[in-house]
């Protein structure tokens, strides 16, 4: 008996390790899956090859050297310009050039940074241009002054005498339509002086909502502590745990309403700095001195924010539809952004997605395939997120070439897919500006920024549609597009009236309090959202919240008018078919050559049409239909 029951002991024993080995592969195994990649680990082909930049960082000092020693060659102009062809000329050719390698060098040294950002090496040269920058600013900083006492006159007479200066005539057009705006060398010296105090309501604001808010801790969905942080914020209202949405939502204010005086102080003073330097500089108004240097009317801005507000019943709809398939009571802020249909999970390995991409894109021919393939095929894309690598995603050009690099960090999901297509949608823009311009029209306008990715976005929704195999995937591919109308369209023109309403009453003397924005604000959010929409006062506070309404200068609006255009360019390529593409590839190829409004009605998009912006309406009702008749 007792050797039975020593050997049934050795055999349970025995088992008993097995598990416990098994357990413990497992456990390694899925700690492995956990662990971020090192560099070393992720294949070539997936990575950038900054040796296309530069091929060492030996080569990459020797030229930054060289360049710190041209910089100090730029006042040799200083006193010249003005008084020959030949010499402005020469001044802006040396500088054009000096541009060129001066930015070369910069995104060196910020890819490399960005894909280990705890290595010395890069984050030294980075700093280093940063002190270079500074440097090359404070050279040339008589340039515009002296530039501004060239008269009319005298400067069609040196674009006769030098022709060679006609290649930098809209350069020269941009400055010189600010000519009233420009005041005398010691006026702008003493301004650019005081740049520091008119920075202090943002630096402060920075440091308060980056660093020093004192946000709760709240119990997240397993019942356990969490500190709330802007990021768990963000991800926490996409949790199907409601009593968690609502706690994040909840927590991520309180310390807003705790501080309201005194960002109402940081935002009222971050008003008043804009409308002094809009009085220095002659302008009418804020808004105004934000439009005007890049030839955008007024108009525009007004027209969207218009022709949104008669349409805000589609955003009414959306709520409706959004509290039926919750099966909610009422419907609160942070009901807005949780998935309707969270069971629809498709996985995409990287591989996968560049086909999806290729064949989606194809609607924009084949001279744009072919330059795509370029970069996939050239490693300027660097995929995976690896141990210390930058966050989030990008396209960063130069404009000094080789080429556009993008930046992601690869997850397999479908926003995983977006976010590729749209960063190549940017890169494409770069790709063609790059290919066609010289160097100084090589960057684009904010204006139009968005609006090559948001396009290419666009039709990769379409294929999916068009290609998708359940019930299922249409109903979560309705849903995204309808919530990026909402956070990208209308939200962002929800933003953009508020600011120009603060602003306006502010030039009228009527700074607001922090009970008055925030009313203020619960008004302008009923209204989008409609009556079905249950408002808590802490909405109220996104005024204080958002870092664009702070810190950017009437900026939000063009992420709606971007939407706008990129839908009207392929709603055109789609019914024009080669006219329309050829005109859109003379958009990505346009750069900075003439004012971003032109340049988008050359492409077929008059943003100044109420048109433009209906076709957004009309497609978001098209597609709350055939949601509503599936749901159903």
């Amino acid at each position: 008996m007792r050797e039975t029951i020593r050997s049934n002991y050795h055999q349970l024993f025995g088992i008993f390790i097995i598990i416990i080995l098994l357990i413990s592969l497992i456990n390694m195994n899925l700690s492995a899956q956990n662990k971020l990649m090192t560099r070393d680990e992720v294949a070539n082909k997936y990575k950038w090859n900054l040796a296309d930049v530069f091929t060492s960082v030996d080569a990459w000092q020797k030229e930054f050297d060289a360049i710190s020693k041209e910089i100090t060659k730029i006042p040799v102009f200083k006193g010249k310009i003005s008084k020959s062809a030949k010499s402005l000329y020469d001044c802006v050719n040396y500088m054009k050039d000096l541009d060129q390698r001066f930015t070369k060098l910069y995104i060196y040294a910020s890819l490399g940074k960005d894909i280990d950002l705890t290595d010395p090496v890069f984050k030294t040269m980075y700093d280093k241009m940063q002190s270079l920058e500074s440097d090359y600013s404070a050279a040339g900083s008589y340039f515009n002054p002296e530039l501004m006492k060239v008269t009319d006159m005298q400067m069609t007479d040196f674009y006769k005498s030098e022709p060679k200066l006609n290649e930098f005539r809209q350069k020269f057009d941009i400055l010189f339509r600010v000519r009233n705006h420009t005041l005398a060398e010691a006026q702008e010296k003493l301004l650019a002086q005081l740049s520091p105090v008119f920075a202090i309501p943002v630096n402060t604001y920075n440091t308060l909502n980056d660093a020093e808010l004192p946000f709760p801790t709240i119990k997240d969905s397993e019942g356990k502590e969490i500190q709330v942080s802007h990021g768990r914020y963000r991800a926490g209202l996409y949790s199907q745990d409601r009593n968690y949405r609502r706690d994040i939502y909840k927590g991520t204010y309180q310390p807003y309403t705790q501080l309201k005086g005194t960002l109402a102080e940081l935002y009222n003073g971050r008003i008043n700095t804009r409308i002094v330097n809009a009085k220095i500089r002659n302008y009418n108004s804020a808004v105004e001195a934000s439009l005007y240097p890049n030839n955008i009317p007024m108009s525009v801005y007004e027209t969207l924010i218009k022709v949104v507000n008669q349409n805000v019943n589609v955003q009414h709809r959306w709520a409706s539809i959004k509290k039926k398939v919750l099966k909610i009571d009422e419907i609160h802020p942070y009901d807005t952004y949780v998935s309707l249909f969270p069971a629809i999970s498709k996985q995409y390995t990287y591989d996968e997605a560049v086909e999806i991409c290729k064949k989606a894109l194809e609607p924009l021919g084949k001279e744009y395939m072919e330059a795509m393939n370029i970069g996939f095929d050239n490693r300027w894309i660097d995929v995976y997120e690896t141990k210390a690598k930058r966050s989030g995603a990008y396209s960063n050009s130069s404009g000094s070439g080789p080429h556009p690099f993008i930046l992601l960090n690869w997850n397999n999901t479908l926003d995983d897919v977006f976010t590729l297509i749209h960063e190549l949608g940017h890169n494409m823009h770069s790709f063609f500006t790059e290919k066609t311009q010289p160097f100084q029209y090589r960057d684009y306008s904010t204006f139009v920024a968005e609006v090559a990715s948001t396009a290419n976005e666009a039709l990769l929704f379409e294929y999916l549609l068009k290609n998708a195999q359940t019930k299922e995937e249409k109903l979560a591919l309705y849903e995204k597009f309808l919530t990026n109308i909402q956070t990208t369209f209308f939200r962002q023109t929800e933003f953009a009236e508020f600011e120009k309403m603060t602003h306006d009453r502010a030039e009228k003397g009527e700074f607001l309090t922090a009970d008055q924005l925030t009313d203020e604000f619960i008004k302008s959010y009923q209204n989008y959202w409609g009556p079905e929409m249950v408002v808590d006062k802490e909405e109220g506070l996104t005024w204080a919240r958002v870092p664009h309404l702070m810190k950017y200068n009437f900026y939000v609006y063009q992420y709606a008018t971007s939407f706008a255009a990129s839908f009207a360019l392929i709603n055109n390529v789609k019914k024009e078919g080669k006219t329309a593409i050829d005109k859109y590839l003379l958009f990505l190829s346009s750069g900075s050559s003439e004012y971003p409004i032109d340049i988008l009605r050359k492409a077929g998009v008059d943003m100044n049409r109420e048109e433009t912006l209906q076709a957004v309406i009309r497609t978001a009702n098209q597609y709350l239909d055939e949601l509503e008749k599936m749901i159903k």
